[in-house]
């Protein structure tokens, strides 16, 4: 199988095309290039690091001014303000830091968290993790529920720190709000206590029986020299023998202790874990919590589809996906569904940013796209994009809409849950995070203690089709193969319906639908890092139920 030209080419009884959400160059149908000033509206869309003046404030009859303060906000709405920002791009890392950098000196706990993302990222340098982790741990020490998200996400990969999931657990339940005695904690925790503790005993049990075999060749040879009555060659020869199984000896019983202590090390949990109960198909949730008593708050969608191009392959199922999905949130979930189709840069940037003014601190978002995606690799990272219908054809990303852009507006949005879906090729690449360790967890993720916890926490969660690989466009009837079992499960679900457990529900049926069409394709969950997300949750609710 060979990807070429945005085009996956299988071989079977007879030649069959199947298209797949990648960019790549076409032919040479010229573009329309943009105004001058629909430029200019689309850097003033664009996130920043600004830098407000100080304000004029009085206190009695003394008059002064108050220090400047950093912001995340439009580059427009930095102009307005009179301040001054780095860069539309935030390429500019030692001026990001100029602005931020004071701010988290004098203790500032945002600004800490902003520093830390600018180390981690690297952004115009080599990330620095350490230096990352030194302010993560500044801003969590006062409270900071991202930077604690954050610092947990760097114990859970390794980065500036040693693994530790452990850690990145306790990390995970303080920026969750759980007291360490929850069930819920309870279960992650003692989920991944037990495969530590499993690895360690599989290492002790090999070096048990590696010490066994060497301390028996060990005695062996010891008796063969007491008995030896052969030359003094031999005996010379044996003896030296004898001093390397005697090292080799004493060296599986130090990393035999070693292996001990780490297991002795592991802590022991307040209380037994224990099975949470899914809900009921009612309208309660157990603990005698009903479904009416629980906030969920609004809903919106911002549902995208891009076929028609103008510069590069066109698609063939992004419509259909994107009217369907619009229309089961709209009519089975109560979301306020903006519809866009093929829509331009600036259509979809502007869609994006409005979000802002429409969405308050309890209302959930759900933001969907199908289309086309790209990315470029700048140094070590991989960055990805959504391409609009005025796309340029690769390599060339000005027309494109990057996820640094959706992920900065992300953080800057109210909304208190949302939920990016991207069925694009390289939709993955918006998440930098790992799958963190509550994820796939054997807790229900629709049980009363799940909820109650889980509702009040920022979530910047993503569901995307395949991860930082291509994907099919076709190969579900209408639809692609992942729009189709999305589509499925939220039509058929009659109960409170997580994001983990969405995930679960198609992740297996589009990976056997893609190998049907020749093709590897798996589905991936995380967590948005730099989008302030708090270890929430995302959870579709059927107007049935609440009515």
């Amino acid at each position: 199988m060979k990807i070429i030209n945005g085009l996956v080419r299988v071989s079977v009884a007879i030649s069959v095309t199947i298209l797949v959400s990648c960019a790549a160059n076409q032919d040479d149908r010229s573009a329309q290039s943009p105004s001058v000033n629909t430029e200019e509206i689309i850097a003033g869309l664009q996130i920043v690091d600004c830098l407000l003046p100080g304000q004029m404030r009085k206190l009695g009859n003394m008059t002064y001014l108050s220090p400047r303060r950093p912001i995340k906000t439009t580059a427009a709405d930095c102009n307005i303000r009179g301040g001054e920002y780095v860069a539309y791009d935030r390429a500019n890392y030692k001026t990001a830091l100029k602005i931020w950098l004071p701010a988290a000196e004098q203790g500032d706990a945002e600004a800490q968290l902003a520093v830390g993302e600018i180390f981690e990222k690297g952004l115009g340098t080599e990330p620095n993790y350490e230096a990352a982790v030194l302010w993560y741990q500044k801003a969590a020490a006062q409270g900071n529920k991202s930077a604690q998200f954050n610092l947990g996400t760097m114990y859970e990969q390794g980065l500036g720190v040693d693994k530790d999931k452990l850690q990145a657990l306790n990390l995970y339940r303080d920026a969750w709000g759980l007291p360490d005695d929850s069930v819920i904690f309870q279960d992650a925790a003692r989920a991944e206590q037990m495969a530590l503790r499993s690895e360690l005993e599989k290492q002790l049990a090999s070096k048990s029986n590696q010490l066994a075999l060497m301390e028996r060749q060990l005695n062996a040879l010891k008796k063969q020299l007491a008995d030896n009555d052969k030359s003094q060659k031999l005996a010379d020869g044996g003896a030296e023998e004898l001093v390397i199984l005697a090292q080799l000896v004493q060296s599986l019983q130090d990393d035999r202790a070693s292996v001990e202590r780490q297991l002795s090390t592991i802590p022991r949990l307040r209380t037994p874990a224990t099975t949470l109960k899914a809900s009921p198909a009612s309208n309660t949730l157990g603990s005698e919590i009903k479904l009416a008593d629980m906030d969920f708050g609004r809903y919106y969608a911002l549902v995208i589809g891009n076929r028609n191009y103008a510069q590069l392959e066109n698609l063939q199922t992004p419509l259909n996906d994107a009217r369907e999905v619009g229309e089961i949130l709209e009519k089975k979930y109560g979301f306020h569904v903006q519809l866009l189709l093929d829509s331009d840069r600036l259509t979809v940037m502007k869609a994006i940013n409005e979000l802002h003014s429409v969405l308050t601190e309890n209302d959930n978002l759900l933001i969907y796209y199908a289309g086309h995606g790209s990315m470029i690799n700048i140094g070590e990272r991989d960055t990805g994009y959504w391409l609009p219908i005025n796309a340029d054809p690769p390599p060339n990303d000005a027309s494109w809409v990057s996820n640094e852009f959706i992920s900065n507006h992300l953080g800057r949005i109210q909304a208190k849950r949302v939920l990016v879906i991207a069925d694009s090729c390289y939709g993955g690449l918006l998440s930098s995070a790992p799958g963190h360790l509550f994820f796939g967890q054997n807790a229900s993720s629709t049980s009363s203690e799940y909820i109650k916890y889980k509702l009040p926490r920022r979530s910047r969660l993503l569901l995307s089709s395949g991860g930082d690989k291509p994907v099919i466009d076709e190969g579900g009837g209408d639809h692609s193969v992942f729009a189709q079992e999305l589509i499925d499960v939220l039509r058929k679900n009659k109960d409170v319906l997580s994001a983990p457990d969405l995930y679960a529900s198609i992740r297996g049926p589009v990976k056997v639908r893609a190998a049907a069409n020749q093709f590897v394709q798996e589905p991936v969950y995380k967590s948005i890092k730099g989008a302030g997300h708090e270890v929430g949750d995302f959870f579709f609710v059927p107007s049935s139920l609440v009515q």
